[in-house]
Order: structure tokens, then C-alpha cells, then sequence
């Protein structure tokens, strides 16, 4: 997710604010269950992968947004 960004800075915003740290590891929690989902692994209806989804995408832009307000 964050690709471009060095690894050092995400990881001090991942010590200082625990909001971030939160976030952070509830899209990559999501991430895997939407992989998951759509694997087969994980068997919900397409009504809750969409839902995941969305959730997922709100959060990685909230993470960016607090990433690009600290840097």
C-alpha cells in the first residue's frame, strides 16, 4: 500500500500514532480476507465481499490521508 513511501516513515507512524497502527492492520487484515473470499478460501456472499471491499478501500484512504498530513 504504500509502495512508494520509504518503509523508515511508515513505520515511525506506526510507533507514534496508534490510530495508524490500527488502521493499518485492519486493511491488511481485510486484504486477506477479501483474497481469501475471492480464492474461495473464505465462502461469504458477494453482498459482504462488496461491503469488505468498500470498508477496505475507506480505510487505505484514510491511512493515506494521516500518512501525506504527517510527512
Amino acid at each position: 500500500m504504500f509502495e512508494g513511501q520509504s518503509q523508515e516513515s511508515v513505520e515511525a507512524l506506526m510507533n507514534a500514532n496508534v490510530e495508524f497502527r490500527k488502521l493499518y492492520y485492519l486493511h491488511r487484515e481485510l486484504d486477506q480476507q477479501v483474497n481469501d473470499a475471492e480464492h474461495g478460501v473464505l465462502p461469504i456472499d458477494d453482498g459482504r465481499l462488496g461491503q469488505m471491499k468498500r470498508e477496505k478501500l475507506a480505510v487505505k484512504q484514510r491511512l493515506l490521508e494521516m500518512y501525506e498530513r504527517a510527512n
